[in-house]
């Protein structure tokens, strides 16, 4: 049985009666029996998996209605709630937490008769860029073991191109979704901000946090979006997006559309085999009818600083219920006073998470606030005029989606600065609520590259579109696993 199909196909293939949900979801099981000791992208798995397929072969068989996904199996970033289910975010502060809800994504997925093959792995509280700050182990890239697979979503992308599921979930705070992406050769999505609820996905910087579908295709992730985007009464900040269709047109081309080429994404840092491969997306792009030009988006130099800043100071914010009352160890309270209890239970918490909640009480404290974070909220303000600007003139935005190819597992893992300037990308589509897309296109000594194209506020669909013609163009081979 043929695992490394797209969703569409996949549906196709059960409509047809050529597979069963039942037969396919065992096939995937195995699979990750089978690649997931070397490669760690999941946390746990679904043991009823199986047995639920079956059910859903049973409605197929008797003519009931079936869901849009036809027992598909999905893996899911460990952040995201499923009631009955653990939900750790990767930390040992919540592994024994049970969540007793679903989340809105989950809701409609189970809508749809969508199958989760189980939770995979992140970086701790969806804080780190490698899946190396995970507390139970680091995920590893199905390209080449030895490399990083992206992060935070990183047990998300390796679960996609491994083939140990056909779609997955992830959260993209700071392009946590579009890097691993890249780093894998998976599409990533970040949406506009708003488009997909966030209820049931555990906080960790709510201004400008989203979640987003990892897939095999393009088409596969606008498949997606019509699942799980639109209007929830349990998040305020969602939007209406009037039930849009976004297969509907993806096929239409780009001729006449203007992409703007963002000069400060493509300069000093960037890996000559990352250059040359987003410049041959650019001729690829001119090739299809699309006008190309350089735009200088000035703010840009500032944005991982101000992003930092800004997710650390809601990081602190979200974190402080961690207070080992209401979640946490079971250890003693005698002959402790109330602070001290708390601080011995937050030391339990990694090094990346700890450095960020005590960044994220620094920075907005009394005396530091107008220092820091004001400035930090100022440079969001004018990276979102700037951008803003240059939608004006451009339909389209391009640069690669991470400067630089995946580095070795623990190359970066002590050096904070280097690690955040991996962002360096990603970060304004997130600071600016845009959306943005990560396509696989070129690989260099084995390692994958991709491209980011962004959009204007709820151009979901035409930046779809203009990811689907470029795909179009490129011819890739499969992961050596």
């Amino acid at each position: 049985m043929n695992l490394k199909i797209s969703a569409l196909d996949y549906i196709q293939e059960v409509k047809n009666g050529n597979i069963s949900a039942e037969d396919f979801v065992a096939k995937t099981i195995e699979q990750i029996k089978n690649v997931d000791e070397k490669l760690h992208a999941f946390l746990s798995v679904n043991e009823l998996a199986v047995d639920q397929a079956k059910e859903i072969d049973k409605k197929i068989k008797s003519g009931e209605k079936v869901g849009d996904c036809f027992g598909m199996p999905i893996s899911i970033k460990d952040n995201l709630c499923i009631k009955g289910s653990k939900t750790t975010c990767a930390s040992k502060m919540l592994e024994d937490f049970i969540a007793p809800y679903d989340a809105t994504v989950i809701k409609k997925l189970k809508i749809q008769d969508a199958i989760f093959v189980g939770k995979v792995n992140m970086d701790e509280f969806a804080m780190g860029l490698t899946t190396e700050f995970s507390a139970y182990g680091p995920s590893k890239n199905p390209w080449n073991a030895e490399y990083v697979p992206g992060g935070s979503s990183g047990g998300s992308a390796v679960s996609v191109s491994a083939f140990e599921c056909v779609a997955s979930l992830g959260s993209d705070t700071g392009g946590s979704v579009r890097n691993p992406a890249s780093f894998c050769s998976t599409v990533g999505y970040k949406p506009t901000y708003g488009l997909i609820s966030r209820f049931g996905l555990i906080s960790y910087a709510n201004s400008i946090e989203q979640i987003g579908p990892l897939t095999r295709t393009v088409k596969d992730t606008a498949f997606m979006l019509n699942l799980i985007s639109g209007i929830d009464p349990n998040d305020n900040t969602t939007i209406d997006n009037n039930n849009e269709d976004y297969l509907s047109g993806i096929d239409l081309g780009i001729e006449g559309k203007k992409i703007g080429i963002i000069k400060e994404m493509m300069g000093e840092g960037i890996d000559p085999a990352v250059l040359s491969a987003t410049k041959d997306a650019i001729s690829k792009l001119e090739g299809l009818g699309a006008i190309c030009e350089e735009v200088s988006l000035d703010m840009v130099k500032y944005s991982v600083a101000a992003y930092y800043t800004i997710t650390a100071t809601e990081a602190g914010s979200n974190l402080a219920r961690y207070d080992n009352l209401r979640y946490g160890y079971d250890f003693p309270v005698e002959g402790y006073e109330f602070n001290s209890y708390i601080s011995k239970a937050r030391r339990n918490f990694g090094p990346e998470v700890t450095r960020r909640m005590i960044l994220g009480g620094f920075v907005p404290s009394a005396g530091h606030a107008g220092k820091y974070f004001l400035k930090a909220l100022k440079v969001k303000s004018k990276l979102t005029k700037e951008v803003n600007e240059a939608f004006k003139k451009f339909d389209l935005l391009i640069a690669p989606t991470v400067p630089v190819l995946p580095f070795k597992l623990g190359e970066k893992i002590n050096d904070p600065v280097s690690l955040f300037l991996v962002d360096i990308n990603t970060v304004t589509a997130n600071l600016t609520g845009k959306p943005a897309i990560s396509i696989p296109f070129s690989y260099s000594h084995g390692l994958p590259i991709g491209i980011q194209l962004l959009a204007d506020s709820k151009q979901d669909k035409l930046l779809l579109r203009a990811a689907y013609a470029l795909e179009q163009t490129v011819s890739l081979p499969e992961v050596p696993l």
